[in-house]
């Protein structure tokens, strides 16, 4: 029988169950782990697939079927060789059944062995979640991706990518690939580029986003578009965000709305969370929250809605109070906002000291005022004694305070006042355990402001995406003749944001000529900008475009969120470190004098210094 066994396996490491006992299998895998039980060995074989335990011993004449040599070479294997074996199912004792394994119920009496790749010595464990310094994991990805988690993690970007091409196949979308190499566009970030040896001195730009290239596919008359694609940025890595390379599910469709958009993407994301968490997850139509109340209630436009605190605007409370900092704050233009604490009135002192220093150390800001509300409901902390109270009562109406409660107040620029309130609104819902982990929260920011003031240049600048349509069209533009006018404008532009994360951006685009032109004008570019820098789409929406918009969602971002990961890095095959180095390939390396011939370049004396270190 063993003659006509495949060469290497029979069965994978997650397949035998009882039934299969007195079987002859065979099986191929990485030695896991050991274990000497008094003359019994045991090893824990691994693949793809599972764990299978195997045995043999040299005490036990029942399952002793190695010969000595063979023995030796089946007891002193090293974690992580490679090895094919042959042997016979058998049930295990009910006092050793392991319910935590999907072939705890059996184990493989070894009746040959053979050693295909002997591990040497490793850098990092495979058989222990231990948190390994990044930049040895990252070198020895190989291996680590070898442990569970990071298996479990790739194998589920798989999944989630499967499930999201048939789902948009599903809602008639068709999937089409975009070019890699293309011209430099302004999206946001820098353009890595690529030199063109055909072409000396002119370079490609790997492409920020697929943007033009879906909406030229819309001007083609295709209808609803998708790719799972490839983007490349030259910015920094951050927790959500990887330095390069990142994909993203970039989708456009035609003759489309904002509530278009909207009403055929919820469903998408709602099944595709639901497909892989157990969690509960937004069901549609999910919130729909202006740029502006974010900004008011949250302190941020990608707000984390499991967070149930909300700040509000109370400067007219103090603009007459006899709290003078804050009173003449007011007087020169400044905002006042309330950031609700629950439930920390009779907190020590040292919890308010620590959100000073929070705000002061990590915002930049002055200080922090606050005030708190004992259970019999009474004022009290630094500040309480400058408000009447009847000020008092409307500030605790106002943010929705109970006794027992506290309140901490920002103070500056609209601006800087809801950011310094947005992150200690983020700072007490952690500290707090305000958040509910066991959910995950959608929302759209909408609306938000075409135009924002340029302060380093002093002018009017696209605060968003020049791509997008101005709501109100042309006669909006044509009307905003004065700078407060222009920042009053809005654009369908919107955000899709879970749990705090933002997952994109997205617009109904502007596919009208002389809307683009002039939108540009009023950010002070002339028609030959417009013409220069966007050639193939504006001369394209000359000859009869469809209204249209998209967005496009991260797909690593996604698969952060599902597999309850802090850092993105942990759900990519070959990430690059924060420094957007692979320290596996070695990249980005050193080129020869022959490719720098070849390409027409010539390096920098900064640049060659580097290399020689």
């Amino acid at each position: 029988m063993t003659d006509t066994m495949h060469r290497y396996r029979t069965h994978t490491c997650a397949a035998l169950t009882i039934e299969d006992a007195g079987k002859t299998v065979k099986l191929s895998g990485w030695v896991h782990r050991k274990r000497d039980h008094g003359g019994v060995y045991f090893i824990d074989l691994r693949d793809h697939y599972g764990v299978t335990q195997i045995v043999s011993s040299k005490e036990d004449a029942a399952i002793n079927f190695l010969s000595d040599e063979q023995y030796e070479v089946f007891s002193s294997l090293s974690y992580e060789s490679v090895i094919t074996i042959t042997g016979t199912v058998l049930k295990r004792s009910e006092e050793t059944i392991n319910a935590d394994m999907k072939t705890g119920a059996i184990e493989v009496v070894v009746e040959d062995i053979e050693v295909i790749s002997e591990a040497a010595h490793l850098p990092i464990n495979v058989n222990a979640e231990y948190d390994f310094p990044e930049n040895l994991r990252l070198q020895y990805r190989f291996l680590d991706l070898r442990r569970e988690k990071m298996h479990n993690n790739i194998m589920l970007r798989s999944k989630v990518i499967s499930s999201i091409r048939r789902r948009m196949t599903d809602a008639g979308f068709v999937e089409f690939q975009t070019p890699i190499l293309t011209a430099s566009s302004p999206e946001g970030a820098r353009d890595f580029l690529v030199p063109s040896r055909l072409n000396p001195g002119k370079f490609f730009a790997l492409p920020q986003a697929p943007q033009q290239f879906k909406q030229l596919l819309m001007v083609s008359g295709f209808d609803r578009y998708f790719q799972i694609a490839p983007c490349f940025r030259d910015e920094d890595a951050r927790a959500d965000r990887a330095p390069g390379e990142f994909y993203q599910l970039d989708l456009e469709m035609s003759f489309v709305t904002q509530e278009d958009v909207f009403t055929t993407m919820e469903p998408i994301l709602q099944n595709l969370f639901e497909e892989f968490t157990t969690k509960q997850v937004s069901q549609a139509p999910f919130p729909r929250i202006t740029y502006r109340d974010a900004m008011m209630k949250y302190g941020i436009d990608k707000p984390d809605l499991r967070n149930p605190i909300e700040i509000c605007d109370v400067t007219d409370i103090f603009a007459d109070s006899d709290f003078t900092i804050f009173k003449s704050a007011v007087a020169k233009g400044s905002k006042v906002r309330a950031i609700p604490a629950p439930a920390t009135s009779e907190h020590s002192r040292s919890f308010f000291d620590k959100m000073i220093e929070f705000a002061q150390q990590e915002l930049g800001a002055k200080g922090l005022a606050y005030i708190t509300f004992d259970k019999d409901g009474s004022g009290k902390g630094p500040i309480a004694k400058f408000l009447n109270e009847s000020k008092l009562a409307e500030l605790k109406s106002r943010a929705g305070l109970q006794n027992g409660d506290s309140v901490f107040f920002s103070c500056g620029t609209e601006l800087e006042a809801a950011k310094i309130a947005g992150r200690v609104r983020i700072k007490l819902g952690e500290d707090l355990n305000l958040i509910d982990k066991n959910v995950y929260k959608f929302c759209w920011i909408v609306d938000f402001p075409f135009y924002e003031w340029n302060e380093e240049d002093q002018k009017i600048d696209f605060s968003h995406n020049p791509f997008s349509m101005p709501q109100g069209g042309m006669e909006i533009l044509q009307d905003a003749d004065t700078i407060e006018k222009q920042l009053d404008i809005l654009a369908y532009q919107y955000d899709i944001v879970c749990n705090g994360i933002e997952l994109s951006s997205g617009a109904i685009r502007n596919h009208k000529p002389e809307i683009m032109y002039k939108a540009f004008e009023i950010a002070g570019y002339g028609r030959e900008v417009v013409d220069n820098k966007f050639p193939a789409l504006i001369n394209a929406f000359k000859y009869g475009a469809p209204p249209h918009g998209g967005f496009a969602p991260g797909i690593d971002r996604i698969v952060m969120l599902l597999a309850d990961e802090p850092n993105i890095r942990e759900v990519i095959c070959f990430p690059l470190n924060q420094q957007a180095q692979d320290l596996l390939m070695g990249a980005p390396s050193v080129a020869t004098q022959k490719q720098l011939r070849e390409l027409h370049l010539l390096l920098t004396p900064v640049a060659q210094k580097n290399i020689e270190k």
